[in-house]
């Protein structure tokens, strides 16, 4: 009989998820301008802040990586969700600059402990055989955090300071996500105790000689994808009203969510037969088709909302690929340092884009900004593409016989870094 997906630790994931994102990262593009002021910092180097803040926590994720696997994800989400509750307390009462910074680079560490790369890595541990669809199905609860928490935020900086904001942010983090995790992780531990049998790994479909270079192809195609959204997400609403949309910049902005869910609920429907490849071809396809959508019909609001799908849809499918893929390609064994090594490359290589956009959108204008996301997105199509050759056609018989431990899966992964 097949083993069924764990549907209660997907739904509760799903909403520590949203709870993450939304306020560990969805948040600032909303309180930003007011921490500016708040240290008499232009708006670029806020950001900036943002991006070394970004770089940093990257830095940090392969050693994150190791510990999902030598101590359990669920262990690291929970001791993550009240780093991130302290790092945002931290953040609040910052009396200068440098504590600003310091705090921030707590709150994107602490983001790497709880995010996706945690939690795929909880649901290859829980079960690996079905891992590919609980990640489908986790992706598509956790579609709605910047739907609800663009909103939330603004309404809540209507009536309160950022400060105050981030002090209720923390305690979503303590109250909701600590207890959630605690709970997983308990499960976890459990389910592990009480298996007799040693446990099954999913295998992946690229030769051994082919892992280093289908890494670093991934890795590359995926980072580039990253820092396209990672630059116009945090922009997305000043970069719209600044096209002209005006009031319903916001709006437009709302269509954002719900594309990334209706796209992984259209992949979750008909796409169950679609190589986890091809769906990251796919989504890279679609990153900068938005781009080259909103540059060529803006100031158009039908154009805007027309963006908002398609690159929302595109990085709804992101989101999905960066757990399935490296399952995919390398298998299950060791995912978590897997996760680990690929998260410190995606957010090293796009830690600066936040920084980069506004700089560039100040120094070149929006137009040519957008320009440059659409290229740097088309890149990332001919760089997963190349992947594809090095797919071997048959299926794995001969190397049954010669599993691949989670060490020998790595090093070569290890020494592309």
């Amino acid at each position: 009989m097949s083993e069924r997906v764990p549907i209660a630790a997907i739904v509760a994931l799903g909403v520590t998820q949203n709870i993450s994102y939304g306020t560990l990262y969805y948040s600032f593009s909303i309180l930003g301008p007011d921490m500016a002021a708040h240290f008499a910092w232009s708006t670029e180097w806020i950001f900036g802040a943002l991006s070394l803040a970004l770089m940093i926590g990257g830095l940090t994720a392969p050693w994150l990586g190791r510990l999902f696997d030598r101590i359990g994800a669920g262990r690291v989400m929970t001791i993550g969700s009240a780093v991130a509750a302290a790092s945002l307390v931290a953040c609040a009462y910052a009396p200068d600059k440098a504590s600003y910074v310091v705090a921030l680079i707590a709150i994107e560490v602490s983001a790497n402990l709880v995010q996706y790369g945690a939690a795929f890595a909880l649901l290859v541990q829980l079960r690996p055989q079905v891992a590919s669809r609980s990640i489908t199905y986790l992706t598509l609860i956790a579609g709605f955090a910047s739907t609800m928490f663009w909103p939330i935020t603004s309404a809540l900086h209507a009536h309160m300071s950022w400060q105050s904001v981030y002090l209720v942010f923390a305690a979503l983090n303590l109250l909701i996500c600590m207890p959630v995790h605690a709970w997983l992780s308990h499960g976890a531990s459990h389910r592990k105790a009480d298996s007799q049998a040693p446990p099954s790994n999913v295998q992946g479909v690229l030769a051994p000689e082919h892992r280093r270079l289908g890494f670093l192809l991934m890795v590359i195609g995926f980072s580039l994808m990253s820092l396209v959204g990672a630059a116009l997400l945090v922009h997305l609403v000043p970069l719209l009203s600044g096209l002209g949309l005006g009031a319903t910049a916001a709006l437009v902005g709302t269509l954002f969510g719900p594309s990334q869910v209706a796209s992984r609920l259209i992949n979750m429907t008909f796409g169950k037969r679609l190589a986890a490849l091809h769906l990251a071809v796919i989504a890279a396809v679609l990153i900068p088709a938005g781009v080259l959508i909103l540059l060529l019909m803006s100031p158009s609001t039908l154009g805007a909302m027309a963006f908002a799908v398609v690159f929302g849809m595109g990085n709804g499918l992101l989101s999905i690929v960066t757990g399935t893929l490296p399952l995919h390609l390398f298998g299950s064994a060791g995912y978590g340092q897997l996760q680990g090594n690929m998260m410190a490359a995606r957010l090293i290589l796009s830690a600066l884009a936040p920084f980069a956009l506004a700089l560039s959108i100040a120094r070149l204008g929006i137009a040519a900004s957008l320009v440059i996301c659409a290229v740097l997105g088309i890149s990332a199509v001919v760089t997963l593409l190349r992947i594809l050759p090095l797919v071997r056609s048959n299926t794995p018989t001969s190397s049954s016989s010669q599993k691949p431990s989670g060490r020998e899966v790595l090093d070569p992964l290890e020494n592309s870094l």
